[in-house]
Protein backbone atom coordinates (compact mmCIF):
# COMPACT_ATOMS: atom_id res chain seq x y z
CA UNK A 1 0.00 0.00 0.00
CA UNK A 2 1.12 3.57 -0.10
CA UNK A 3 3.04 5.51 2.01
CA UNK A 4 0.98 6.53 5.47
CA UNK A 5 3.60 8.45 6.98
CA UNK A 6 3.71 12.22 6.81
CA UNK A 7 3.19 13.67 3.28
CA UNK A 8 6.12 13.13 0.97
CA UNK A 9 5.88 13.13 -2.19
CA UNK A 10 8.57 12.09 -4.08
CA UNK A 11 8.40 8.64 -1.93
CA UNK A 12 4.68 8.45 -3.51
CA UNK A 13 5.88 9.28 -6.77
CA UNK A 14 8.60 6.26 -6.40
CA UNK A 15 6.43 3.74 -4.73
CA UNK A 16 3.57 4.05 -7.81
CA UNK A 17 6.25 4.10 -10.15
CA UNK A 18 7.92 0.68 -8.78
CA UNK A 19 4.70 -0.93 -9.11
CA UNK A 20 4.47 -0.89 -12.47
CA UNK A 21 0.88 -1.49 -12.40
CA UNK A 22 -0.17 2.23 -12.95
CA UNK A 23 -3.29 3.23 -12.03
CA UNK A 24 -5.33 -0.23 -12.47
CA UNK A 25 -3.45 -1.85 -9.89
CA UNK A 26 -4.62 1.13 -7.47
CA UNK A 27 -8.40 0.16 -9.30
CA UNK A 28 -8.07 -3.22 -8.93
CA UNK A 29 -6.57 -3.04 -4.91
CA UNK A 30 -10.09 -1.74 -4.11
CA UNK A 31 -8.75 1.82 -3.12
CA UNK A 32 -11.45 3.91 -1.69
CA UNK A 33 -9.22 7.74 -1.97
CA UNK A 34 -6.85 8.62 -4.18
CA UNK A 35 -3.45 9.10 -3.48
CA UNK A 36 -2.00 12.49 -2.72
CA UNK A 37 0.13 12.90 -6.56
CA UNK A 38 -3.37 12.45 -8.19
CA UNK A 39 -5.06 15.51 -6.42
CA UNK A 40 -4.94 17.90 -9.59
CA UNK A 41 -4.70 21.84 -8.95
CA UNK A 42 -8.80 23.04 -8.53
CA UNK A 43 -7.84 25.51 -11.00
CA UNK A 44 -7.28 22.79 -13.82
CA UNK A 45 -10.18 21.20 -12.86
CA UNK A 46 -12.90 24.36 -12.30
CA UNK A 47 -11.04 27.05 -14.41
CA UNK A 48 -13.79 27.32 -16.95
CA UNK A 49 -17.37 27.94 -17.05
CA UNK A 50 -19.49 24.94 -18.28
CA UNK A 51 -20.15 24.52 -21.60
CA UNK A 52 -23.20 26.17 -23.45
CA UNK A 53 -26.22 23.67 -24.30
CA UNK A 54 -25.05 20.34 -26.21
CA UNK A 55 -28.01 21.62 -28.53
CA UNK A 56 -25.89 24.98 -29.26
CA UNK A 57 -24.56 25.01 -32.99
CA UNK A 58 -21.68 27.19 -31.69
CA UNK A 59 -20.81 24.23 -28.99
CA UNK A 60 -21.19 21.37 -31.22
CA UNK A 61 -17.89 19.94 -32.58
CA UNK A 62 -18.28 19.20 -36.47
CA UNK A 63 -18.94 16.12 -37.91
CA UNK A 64 -17.42 15.63 -41.73
CA UNK A 65 -18.63 12.82 -43.72
CA UNK A 66 -15.45 11.98 -46.39
CA UNK A 67 -17.62 9.07 -48.42
CA UNK A 68 -17.58 11.12 -51.29
CA UNK A 69 -13.44 12.59 -50.49
CA UNK A 70 -11.78 8.86 -50.78
CA UNK A 71 -12.01 8.48 -54.41
CA UNK A 72 -10.93 12.69 -56.12
CA UNK A 73 -12.99 10.95 -59.56
CA UNK A 74 -15.83 10.58 -58.06
CA UNK A 75 -17.53 13.58 -56.98
CA UNK A 76 -14.84 16.88 -57.44
CA UNK A 77 -17.65 19.50 -56.85
CA UNK A 78 -18.63 17.21 -53.31
CA UNK A 79 -14.62 16.83 -52.28
CA UNK A 80 -14.80 20.70 -52.93
CA UNK A 81 -17.48 20.71 -50.60
CA UNK A 82 -15.48 18.57 -48.01
CA UNK A 83 -12.64 20.36 -48.19
CA UNK A 84 -14.61 23.36 -47.40
CA UNK A 85 -16.17 21.85 -44.26
CA UNK A 86 -12.37 20.84 -43.34
CA UNK A 87 -11.05 24.27 -43.79
CA UNK A 88 -14.43 25.26 -41.40
CA UNK A 89 -13.59 23.38 -38.85
CA UNK A 90 -9.77 23.49 -38.53
CA UNK A 91 -9.75 27.64 -38.93
CA UNK A 92 -12.45 27.62 -36.16
CA UNK A 93 -12.54 24.88 -33.79
CA UNK A 94 -9.19 22.68 -34.43
CA UNK A 95 -11.36 19.50 -33.71
CA UNK A 96 -13.68 17.94 -36.33
CA UNK A 97 -14.98 14.37 -36.28
CA UNK A 98 -15.15 11.63 -39.58
CA UNK A 99 -17.75 9.19 -40.79
CA UNK A 100 -17.44 6.90 -43.86
CA UNK A 101 -13.64 7.65 -43.50
CA UNK A 102 -12.67 3.56 -44.79
CA UNK A 103 -10.95 1.86 -41.48
CA UNK A 104 -13.00 -0.88 -41.63
CA UNK A 105 -15.38 -1.16 -38.62
CA UNK A 106 -14.02 -4.84 -37.72
CA UNK A 107 -10.38 -2.94 -37.69
CA UNK A 108 -11.82 -0.12 -35.42
CA UNK A 109 -13.71 -3.06 -32.85
CA UNK A 110 -10.98 -5.48 -32.57
CA UNK A 111 -8.25 -2.11 -32.06
CA UNK A 112 -10.22 -1.15 -28.59
CA UNK A 113 -10.48 -4.75 -27.60
CA UNK A 114 -6.99 -4.93 -27.77
CA UNK A 115 -6.20 -2.45 -25.62
CA UNK A 116 -8.63 -4.28 -22.98
CA UNK A 117 -6.20 -7.36 -23.61
CA UNK A 118 -2.92 -5.77 -23.18
CA UNK A 119 -4.61 -3.75 -19.86
CA UNK A 120 -6.03 -6.91 -18.53
CA UNK A 121 -3.05 -9.14 -18.58
CA UNK A 122 -1.36 -9.82 -15.30
CA UNK A 123 1.18 -7.60 -14.64
CA UNK A 124 4.42 -9.49 -14.73
CA UNK A 125 3.22 -10.21 -18.26
CA UNK A 126 3.10 -6.06 -19.07
CA UNK A 127 6.22 -5.27 -17.08
CA UNK A 128 8.80 -6.28 -19.88
CA UNK A 129 7.28 -3.35 -21.59
CA UNK A 130 7.83 -0.84 -18.40
CA UNK A 131 9.73 2.15 -19.00
CA UNK A 132 10.03 5.82 -19.46
CA UNK A 133 12.04 6.76 -22.44
CA UNK A 134 9.69 7.92 -25.15
CA UNK A 135 11.91 7.25 -27.88
CA UNK A 136 11.68 3.53 -27.42
CA UNK A 137 9.57 2.07 -30.24
CA UNK A 138 7.43 0.22 -27.34
CA UNK A 139 6.56 1.71 -24.18
CA UNK A 140 3.83 0.63 -21.19
CA UNK A 141 3.61 3.18 -18.34
CA UNK A 142 1.50 5.66 -16.56
CA UNK A 143 2.46 8.84 -16.72
CA UNK A 144 5.28 10.01 -18.96
CA UNK A 145 5.77 13.15 -16.94
CA UNK A 146 5.14 11.53 -13.24
CA UNK A 147 8.42 13.61 -11.88
CA UNK A 148 7.15 16.84 -13.35
CA UNK A 149 3.64 17.17 -13.60
CA UNK A 150 1.92 19.31 -11.21
CA UNK A 151 -0.28 16.13 -10.72
CA UNK A 152 -0.46 12.37 -12.06
CA UNK A 153 -3.35 11.66 -14.19
CA UNK A 154 -5.48 8.33 -13.90
CA UNK A 155 -4.39 6.71 -16.91
CA UNK A 156 -2.10 4.06 -18.01
CA UNK A 157 -1.04 4.04 -21.27
CA UNK A 158 1.38 1.99 -24.18
CA UNK A 159 2.95 3.28 -27.16
CA UNK A 160 4.30 2.13 -30.55
CA UNK A 161 6.43 3.84 -32.85
CA UNK A 162 5.18 2.36 -35.81
CA UNK A 163 6.89 5.10 -39.22
CA UNK A 164 8.52 5.18 -40.92
CA UNK A 165 11.08 2.58 -38.97
CA UNK A 166 8.17 0.16 -37.19
CA UNK A 167 9.06 -2.21 -34.26
CA UNK A 168 9.66 -6.22 -35.65
CA UNK A 169 6.43 -7.60 -34.92
CA UNK A 170 7.93 -10.13 -32.17
CA UNK A 171 8.46 -6.63 -30.46
CA UNK A 172 5.12 -6.08 -30.07
CA UNK A 173 2.93 -7.58 -27.39
CA UNK A 174 1.56 -10.94 -28.53
CA UNK A 175 -2.27 -10.36 -27.05
CA UNK A 176 -2.78 -7.27 -29.84
CA UNK A 177 0.25 -7.54 -32.00
CA UNK A 178 -2.05 -8.27 -35.27
CA UNK A 179 -4.19 -5.94 -34.58
CA UNK A 180 -1.74 -3.30 -33.86
CA UNK A 181 0.07 -3.46 -37.13
CA UNK A 182 -3.50 -3.72 -38.66
CA UNK A 183 -4.58 -0.71 -37.14
CA UNK A 184 -1.42 0.93 -37.69
CA UNK A 185 -1.50 0.54 -41.79
CA UNK A 186 -4.89 1.70 -41.71
CA UNK A 187 -3.91 4.91 -40.03
CA UNK A 188 -1.10 5.32 -42.68
CA UNK A 189 -4.05 5.32 -45.40
CA UNK A 190 -6.30 7.09 -43.88
CA UNK A 191 -3.47 10.34 -43.21
CA UNK A 192 -2.51 10.45 -46.94
CA UNK A 193 -6.47 11.08 -47.22
CA UNK A 194 -6.73 13.41 -44.42
CA UNK A 195 -2.88 15.39 -45.50
CA UNK A 196 -4.41 15.46 -49.22
CA UNK A 197 -7.79 17.25 -47.84
CA UNK A 198 -5.99 19.72 -45.65
CA UNK A 199 -3.32 20.59 -48.62
CA UNK A 200 -6.36 21.46 -50.90
CA UNK A 201 -7.78 23.53 -47.57
CA UNK A 202 -4.65 25.67 -47.62
CA UNK A 203 -5.28 26.32 -51.25
CA UNK A 204 -1.91 23.76 -52.20
CA UNK A 205 -1.24 20.91 -54.21
CA UNK A 206 -2.82 17.60 -52.91
CA UNK A 207 0.48 16.19 -52.48
CA UNK A 208 1.99 19.42 -50.53
CA UNK A 209 2.00 18.05 -47.07
CA UNK A 210 2.52 14.59 -47.77
CA UNK A 211 5.61 15.47 -50.21
CA UNK A 212 7.02 17.75 -46.95
CA UNK A 213 6.90 14.74 -44.95
CA UNK A 214 3.77 15.36 -42.49
CA UNK A 215 2.52 12.12 -42.35
CA UNK A 216 5.73 10.36 -41.86
CA UNK A 217 5.78 9.77 -38.82
CA UNK A 218 2.81 7.56 -36.71
CA UNK A 219 3.19 7.24 -33.12
CA UNK A 220 0.01 4.91 -31.99
CA UNK A 221 -0.32 5.61 -28.01
CA UNK A 222 -3.32 2.85 -26.27
CA UNK A 223 -4.87 4.28 -23.26
CA UNK A 224 -6.88 2.73 -19.93
CA UNK A 225 -8.62 4.83 -17.70
CA UNK A 226 -10.40 2.81 -14.89
CA UNK A 227 -13.29 3.51 -12.88
CA UNK A 228 -12.16 6.57 -10.81
CA UNK A 229 -13.15 6.26 -6.88
CA UNK A 230 -13.10 10.17 -6.68
CA UNK A 231 -13.16 11.38 -10.38
CA UNK A 232 -13.97 14.87 -8.90
CA UNK A 233 -10.42 15.32 -7.89
CA UNK A 234 -8.19 13.92 -10.92
CA UNK A 235 -8.36 13.85 -14.74
CA UNK A 236 -7.40 11.45 -17.33
CA UNK A 237 -5.59 13.86 -19.12
CA UNK A 238 -4.71 17.51 -17.95
CA UNK A 239 -5.10 20.21 -20.12
CA UNK A 240 -2.70 20.16 -23.52
CA UNK A 241 -2.04 20.63 -26.81
CA UNK A 242 -1.00 17.86 -29.36
CA UNK A 243 2.75 18.43 -30.31
CA UNK A 244 2.37 17.08 -33.70
CA UNK A 245 0.77 17.77 -37.01
CA UNK A 246 -2.23 16.06 -36.93
CA UNK A 247 -4.01 13.37 -33.82
CA UNK A 248 -6.83 10.71 -35.24
CA UNK A 249 -8.86 9.76 -32.05
CA UNK A 250 -10.63 6.04 -31.15
CA UNK A 251 -12.40 6.57 -28.48
CA UNK A 252 -14.69 4.46 -26.79
CA UNK A 253 -18.70 4.66 -25.54
CA UNK A 254 -17.66 5.75 -22.45
CA UNK A 255 -16.25 9.77 -23.54
CA UNK A 256 -14.89 11.75 -21.25
CA UNK A 257 -13.15 13.87 -23.90
CA UNK A 258 -13.54 17.81 -24.19
CA UNK A 259 -12.25 21.01 -26.16
CA UNK A 260 -11.58 24.19 -24.47
CA UNK A 261 -13.52 26.43 -26.88
CA UNK A 262 -14.41 30.25 -25.86
CA UNK A 263 -13.47 29.65 -22.02
CA UNK A 264 -15.52 26.86 -21.97
CA UNK A 265 -15.17 23.15 -22.00
CA UNK A 266 -17.33 21.47 -24.85
CA UNK A 267 -17.90 17.84 -24.44
CA UNK A 268 -16.58 15.84 -27.94
CA UNK A 269 -19.71 13.13 -27.48
CA UNK A 270 -18.60 9.52 -28.24
CA UNK A 271 -19.96 8.99 -32.06
CA UNK A 272 -20.53 5.50 -33.47
CA UNK A 273 -18.37 4.95 -36.07
CA UNK A 274 -16.36 7.88 -36.22
CA UNK A 275 -12.95 8.73 -35.69
CA UNK A 276 -11.96 12.40 -33.64
CA UNK A 277 -9.45 14.25 -35.70
CA UNK A 278 -7.46 17.83 -34.59
CA UNK A 279 -4.47 19.87 -35.62
CA UNK A 280 -1.32 19.80 -33.50
CA UNK A 281 1.04 22.45 -32.44
CA UNK A 282 3.55 21.50 -35.36
CA UNK A 283 0.80 22.26 -38.10
CA UNK A 284 -0.48 25.17 -36.64
CA UNK A 285 3.29 26.20 -37.25
CA UNK A 286 4.03 25.28 -40.95
CA UNK A 287 -0.16 27.17 -41.43
CA UNK A 288 1.47 30.47 -39.72
CA UNK A 289 -1.91 30.12 -37.80
CA UNK A 290 -3.94 29.56 -40.37
CA UNK A 291 -4.83 26.24 -38.67
CA UNK A 292 -5.42 26.21 -34.77
CA UNK A 293 -4.10 23.57 -32.18
CA UNK A 294 -6.38 23.63 -29.36
CA UNK A 295 -6.28 22.82 -25.97
CA UNK A 296 -8.35 19.30 -24.79
CA UNK A 297 -8.31 17.33 -22.20
CA UNK A 298 -9.64 13.93 -20.50
CA UNK A 299 -12.21 13.57 -17.73
CA UNK A 300 -12.33 10.52 -15.41
CA UNK A 301 -15.39 8.53 -14.64
CA UNK A 302 -16.15 6.25 -11.88
CA UNK A 303 -17.66 4.03 -14.01
CA UNK A 304 -14.78 2.05 -16.48
CA UNK A 305 -12.65 1.41 -18.02
CA UNK A 306 -12.82 3.81 -20.51
CA UNK A 307 -10.06 3.40 -23.60
CA UNK A 308 -9.00 5.49 -26.54
CA UNK A 309 -6.52 4.93 -29.03
CA UNK A 310 -4.30 8.31 -30.46
CA UNK A 311 -2.62 7.83 -33.56
CA UNK A 312 -0.18 10.79 -33.42
CA UNK A 313 1.25 11.97 -36.92
CA UNK A 314 4.53 13.15 -36.31
CA UNK A 315 5.91 11.95 -33.40
CA UNK A 316 8.94 12.37 -31.54
CA UNK A 317 10.81 9.43 -32.54
CA UNK A 318 11.84 10.81 -36.19
CA UNK A 319 15.60 11.90 -36.51
CA UNK A 320 15.81 13.55 -39.40
CA UNK A 321 16.56 16.96 -39.45
CA UNK A 322 14.05 18.18 -41.78
CA UNK A 323 13.51 22.16 -40.67
CA UNK A 324 9.61 22.89 -40.36
CA UNK A 325 8.73 26.61 -40.73
CA UNK A 326 5.67 28.55 -41.92
CA UNK A 327 5.20 27.14 -45.86
CA UNK A 328 6.14 29.76 -47.90
CA UNK A 329 3.13 29.67 -50.45
CA UNK A 330 0.71 30.68 -47.74
CA UNK A 331 3.12 34.19 -47.01
CA UNK A 332 2.73 37.49 -48.65
CA UNK A 333 3.53 40.90 -47.30
CA UNK A 334 0.40 40.98 -45.36
CA UNK A 335 0.93 37.97 -43.91
CA UNK A 336 4.25 37.28 -43.21
CA UNK A 337 5.95 34.08 -41.32
CA UNK A 338 4.73 34.05 -37.76
CA UNK A 339 7.48 31.24 -36.87
CA UNK A 340 11.00 30.33 -36.68
CA UNK A 341 12.00 27.00 -38.01
CA UNK A 342 12.41 23.87 -35.54
CA UNK A 343 12.92 20.21 -36.21
CA UNK A 344 9.73 17.43 -34.57
CA UNK A 345 12.55 15.96 -33.19
CA UNK A 346 13.29 19.48 -31.43
CA UNK A 347 10.00 20.56 -30.59
CA UNK A 348 8.83 17.07 -28.67
CA UNK A 349 12.15 16.94 -26.85
CA UNK A 350 11.41 20.92 -25.48
CA UNK A 351 8.51 20.30 -24.02
CA UNK A 352 9.27 17.08 -22.38
CA UNK A 353 12.14 19.60 -20.55
CA UNK A 354 11.14 20.33 -17.05
CA UNK A 355 8.53 23.34 -16.66
CA UNK A 356 8.39 23.64 -20.40
CA UNK A 357 5.30 22.85 -22.51
CA UNK A 358 4.15 23.36 -25.97
CA UNK A 359 2.61 26.84 -25.61
CA UNK A 360 6.06 27.97 -24.35
CA UNK A 361 7.93 26.94 -26.90
CA UNK A 362 5.06 28.23 -29.65
CA UNK A 363 5.83 31.34 -27.87
CA UNK A 364 9.50 31.19 -27.70
CA UNK A 365 9.28 30.71 -32.06
CA UNK A 366 7.81 33.70 -32.66
CA UNK A 367 9.47 36.12 -34.83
Amino acid sequence: MAPTTAYDRLAEQKWFEETKAGVKGLADAGITELPRIFHAPPDSLNGAKPSASPADPDFTVPVIDLEFARVLQQDPEKRKQIVAEIRDATETWGFFQIVNHGVPANTIAEMKAGVHRFFDQDVGLKKEFFGRDITQKVVYTSNFDLYTAAAADWRNSIVYRMAPDPPAPELLPACCRGIVMDYSAEMLKLGDLLFGLFSEALGLDPAHLKEMGCSEGLGIASHYYPACPQPDLTLGIARHSDLGFVTVLLQDHVGGLQVFRRDRWVDVPPTPGALVVNVGDMFQLISNDKFKSVEHRALVRSVGPRVSVAAFFGNEGLSTSRIYEPIKELLSEDDPPKYHGITVRDFFFRSFQKGIDSSSIMSRLKR
